[in-house]
């Protein structure tokens, strides 16, 4: 079967060829490979896969039409229609699937001697974002699959190698792989959409992981503490960033908000703006509407409200114990006060005034504090 016309080449090694068209990135393993991954069709681990498919399946938000059609084919099926229509042998493919434009995929590549590694990744968490042990939204019984939503996110990571890995090595890359994802995560401070955890994942990441055959010894470790597994560590972290960056608009600059570090505690800008409009009088609720970005992006605003998320993460995992909770909470709301006012000399004034502050409604909480700092910032 040919593959499909009007090939765009991003980068060829002697190992493999990464190409696009339309909806679809296409690696052509020029060797054979020894393949990990997590494809309907020939997933697992595999000798026989010469190409490795990850596609847009389905728009990112509202596309139930697409979603429907795609469980009524069956992920079979499904899997050799995509191969159908890029002109590729089902039997010879690994596939990935997301709601990712393929035009926002990222490329990074590092190398340690002769070891390349290249991780080519496309991201989104917008919609499907989680943590591991979030409450799941669907389940798997021997009659199909039940309550299953649309996946709005999706992280799919390629990782290529041109040095031969053993068995072990090969699936140990795929844990160093998954804690970098992790990690570019946990920096851009990612929350699960399902708990009030910072996001692992999404529900529906998928990866392919391919290693040539008979390309020099095989190497025994991609762990941490290797060299290897720092390339692995670097490039998919890399990686993630940059199409998070490009597919979501998430960087360092753009997640310095109040509303990113305490979205998971139920602070989020509708719910905020109904209660500043019931704290503030109508002219200061005005004022503050019009310069909303000023306030939420404003760094030590934005820092204590990250000092909040994490304090409120402390006093859920019982690191700090209940009986000093709400003290150590409200300390902190007063400084949220402080700093938007930029009377920090006012502190013991502020904490006064926010006795009554409830630690079971951080939201609430959130708000008066923000109400009697900007109400107080030009008094």
């Amino acid at each position: 079967m040919a593959i499909t016309s009007n090939l765009e080449e991003l980068f060829v090694t002697p190992e493999y060829r990464l190409t696009r068209t339309g909806r679809f990135l296409i690696t052509e393993l020029l060797t054979p490979h020894r393949v990990l991954s997590t494809s309907a069709r020939n997933g697992g681990q595999t000798e026989n896969v010469r190409y490795l498919v990850n596609h847009q399946s389905c728009e990112g938000t509202d596309h139930g039409e697409r979603h429907a059609h795609i469980v009524g084919m069956g992920a079979d099926e499904y899997h050799d229609a995509v191969c159908m229509e890029v002109g590729l042998d089902a039997s010879q493919v690994a596939t990935m699937g997301t709601a990712a434009n393929m035009n926002y995929a990222s490329v990074v590549q590092r190398r340690d001697l002769d070891t390349l590694v290249t991780a080519v990744v496309t991201a989104g968490v917008h919609g499907n974002a989680t943590c591991a042990g979030d409450a799941a939204l669907w389940r798997e019984t021997g009659k199909g699959w039940e309550k299953i939503p649309p996946a709005g996110g999706t992280i799919n990571t390629e990782l290529l190698f041109n040095h031969s890995l053993t068995h072990g090595a090969l699936a140990r890359a795929v844990v160093t792989m998954t804690e970098a994802k992790t990690a570019a995560l946990r920096g851009l401070a990612v929350s699960s959409l399902y708990s009030k955890d910072l996001a692992t994942g999404t529900g529906t990441d998928q990866f392919c992981v391919a290693a040539p055959l008979g390309a020099g010894k095989p190497l025994t470790s991609t762990s941490t503490h290797s060299k290897l597994g720092e390339l692995i560590g670097v490039a998919v972290k890399d990686a993630t960033l940059e199409a998070l960056r490009w597919q979501n608009g998430l960087e360092p600059s753009a997640t310095r908000s109040l509303f990113h570090a305490l979205r998971r505690y139920g602070v989020h800008e509708t719910t905020l703006l109904a209660s500043l409009a019931e704290l503030l009088t109508p002219r200061e609720f005005e004022l503050l509407t019009k310069n909303l970005n000023s306030v939420i992006f404003e760094p030590k605003v934005a820092g204590v409200a990250f000092a909040i998320a994490a304090v409120l993460d402390r006093i859920r995992f019982g690191t700090l114990p209940a009986s000093s909770a709400h003290d150590i909470f409200r300390q902190q709301v007063t400084t949220l006060a402080a700093n938007l006012s930029a009377k920090p000399d006012h502190w013991t004034r502020f904490y006064a005034q926010l006795a009554a502050i409830n630690l079971e409604q951080p939201a609430r909480a959130i708000s008066s504090a923000i109400a009697l700092g900007w109400s107080s910032k030009w008094s």
